[in-house]
């Protein structure tokens, strides 16, 4: 049987299935696991799931997957919290967001979490983690200094997650004046062609990882 693949969001089924023959699914829900049990495949990667619109896959019932015999491989999304919150328990973490909550770097769920398109799974927000990692390269570059920064990653953390893309965080942080107008456009602009999709990144390292199991 082949290995069942929760994602959608952080990577597209057509780019995913370039990478790793599998079963893909719609980002993961509440009783998806348990459904799988009664025919279980031997590998399950989970990269994206839903949060707050929907009840969350249960930790109970990733547990019950790993105790049957089941590789869980996470990543990416909502893969990445559940395999650090259950790493104890035997589900492997792989990539930079599972390492950011491992070491404690950030801690929210709502780090990762987008709205997305029912229909397509097309993530419609911008996740936390990536806009954290992208204006770290943009105050790498030198197109902000660290004060600013610090201060820009706080107004996208303030922001309802739906709300959050690069337009909004940028709008609000000059609304608070935290850079300047002229420092608005450079700072976009820059953003089009640096823009870090770190959670795309640690899908592809799931898909890579299952490869190594298979």
């Amino acid at each position: 049987m082949k290995p069942v693949v929760y994602t959608g969001t952080s990577i597209s089924h057509s780019d995913a299935r370039k990478i790793l023959d599998a079963d893909y699914r719609a980002p993961v829900r509440r009783h998806d696991f348990r459904r799988l049990l009664s025919s279980p495949p031997e590998i399950i990667g989970l990269i994206d799931g839903v949060f707050f619109d929907n009840a969350a896959v249960g930790h109970r019932e990733i547990i019950e997957a790993l105790k049957s015999g089941i590789i869980v491989v996470g990543g990416g999304s909502m893969g990445a919290l559940r395999a650090y919150e259950l790493e104890s328990y035997g589900m492997i973490g792989v990539g930079k967001v599972f390492g950011m909550y491992r070491n404690g770097i950030i801690e929210s769920d709502d780090e990762v979490a987008v709205t997305f398109d029912a229909g397509s799974n097309e993530a419609l927000s911008i996740p936390l983690v990536n806009i954290r990692m992208t204006i770290e390269v943009a105050k790498d570059a030198g197109v902000i200094n660290p004060a600013q920064a610090s201060a820009i990653i706080e107004i996208a953390r303030k922001l309802f997650y739906p709300d959050r893309n690069y337009q909004n965080v940028v709008f609000e942080s000059g609304k608070n004046g935290i850079i300047l107008e002229i420092e608005k456009k450079k700072l976009l602009d820059f953003i089009k062609l640096n823009e870090v999709d770190i959670k795309r990144q640690d899908a592809i390292l799931v898909l890579e990882k299952i490869k190594e199991f298979i």
